[in-house]
């Protein structure tokens, strides 16, 4: 099964099975491929785990 990595407002990633409409407030980020590949993608992409209005709000 071919996946998209996906990603939300708060800037927090997933993966989302291709072909299948994305639930609100998520969008396609640009990569797809296989199950691990995506999640291979987003471990080097999403490397600060907090939502965005916490890092901007300077949160631990």
């Amino acid at each position: 099964m071919s996946h998209r990595v996906v990603v939300n407002h708060e800037e927090q990633y997933s993966i989302w099975p291709t072909g299948r409409e994305l639930p609100d407030g998520w969008r396609e980020e640009g990569a797809a491929g296989s199950r691990d590949e995506c999640l291979a993608h987003i471990d080097q992409v999403w490397t600060d785990m907090r939502p965005r209005s916490a890092r901007e709000a300077g949160g631990v």
